[in-house]
């Protein structure tokens, strides 16, 4: 699955760049303010329609620019036939997605490129709140059943319903029935999808934390957003009140979480910074083997830069980990040879130097 050519044009600083990447590992070296960061950028954009640094198209399409493009060839689904993959956004926010020469939309474009990103602001799966941690999961969730999207949407629209009705103020006991019991009914597919995804995914992260961070056990478990004791009908029911008074839903599958604790407590509380990158890394990492073994082809990671995110020993371990996966890694750093030493000789390398918007293969 992993890019074969790839063309950026006006986003950031990258005015009209052009890369044919290795199949597994790409180093893209250079000083601060290059553009190493813009190229994962470019390539999130690509498999996403979005930047992982912000939301202000303004800040993403290059300065004097209508709209920014990226363009790829690959082979998203193995079948060993590249194809074009474009994407394009303007400054109006309109998104045209094209594969194969045909339009195609936002979820469609996920589940040909998946893609994970390692940077500063992952370790907010560890630190951040329960929505982070919810999107890592349904990342999983979604690329682990071809029913969760629908499931996923259908139980956004009921929620989006019924807390209308309740900041409406007033809401018939027959209506109210019916909704519940609409809510009732995604809640608990969508709960079910996520419970096995933790499952499957719990004996991989331990298996690399335990090669990653010796001498520490995490546990990784996951809470629906209601208390199953009751039953979610029931929750629903005893909260009705208080939820009539604040205008919203106050249970139910968009207060899931999943929570990480060392002997008891909770991991963000008890881990160093050291321990904690160790951790979300090889929450990353799982994810990406999981779905390998799920999918039958890889991820694409986007690495920024990693020497300052891991010490030397946990860099060498985690590089070590990237390379078995046959995943395609972008990773970027200030001196190529911070990473130089991490990879086995049989190792596909690609070095890229960059410097004010514009880079050439070492």
């Amino acid at each position: 699955m992993p890019i074969t050519q790839l063309n950026i044009r006006a986003v950031r600083n990258l005015s009209d760049l052009s890369l044919s990447p290795s199949p597994s590992i790409n180093i893209i070296h250079g000083a601060n303010g290059s553009g190493k960061s813009s190229v994962l950028e470019a390539i999130h954009l690509l498999g996403l329609c979005r930047s992982f640094r912000t939301n202000k198209l303004n800040h993403l399409i290059q300065t004097g620019s209508q709209h920014c493009t990226v363009f790829a060839q690959l082979d998203a689904m193995g079948s060993g036939v590249s194809q074009p993959l474009g994407v394009e956004r303007n400054l109006e926010s309109d998104c045209r997605i094209r594969y194969g020469g045909n339009n195609i939309d936002i979820t469609t474009l996920a589940e040909l490129l998946p893609i994970q990103v390692i940077n500063s602001e992952t370790f907010m799966i560890l630190e951040g709140s329960p929505a982070i941690r919810r999107q890592f999961l349904d990342w999983g969730a979604f690329h682990s059943n071809p029913e969760f999207i629908r499931l996923w949407r259908g139980f956004r629209r009921v929620l989006k319903q019924r807390n209308s009705l309740l900041k409406y103020g007033k809401i018939e006991q027959r209506i109210r029935a019916v909704w519940d019991r609409e809510f009732i009914t995604y809640a608990e597919q969508l709960n079910t999808l996520r419970e096995l995804y933790i499952e499957a995914l719990k004996p991989e992260f331990d298996l690399i934390l335990a090669d990653l961070l010796e001498g520490v056990s995490i546990d990784l478990s996951f809470s629906p957003g209601w208390d199953k004791k009751r039953g979610l009908d029931q929750v629903l029911n005893d909260n009705f009140e208080r939820d009539l008074r604040q205008g919203y839903t106050s249970a139910g599958p968009q207060r899931a979480d999943l929570r990480l604790k060392v002997d008891g407590h909770t991991a963000s509380e008890r881990l160093s910074r050291g321990q904690k990158k160790v951790v979300v890394s090889a929450l990353k990492l799982a994810q990406g083997v999981l779905f390998y073994k799920l999918n039958s082809r890889a991820c694409i990671y986007l690495i920024d830069d990693l020497p300052s995110e891991l010490d030397q020993h946990h860099s060498r371990l985690f590089c070590n980990y990237l390379e078995k996966t046959a995943s395609q890694c972008f990773i970027t750093c200030v001196d190529k040879d911070a990473l130089t030493g991490y990879w086995s000789d049989q190792a596909e390398l690609c070095f890229f130097n960059i410097h004010e918007g514009a880079f050439s293969t070492q």
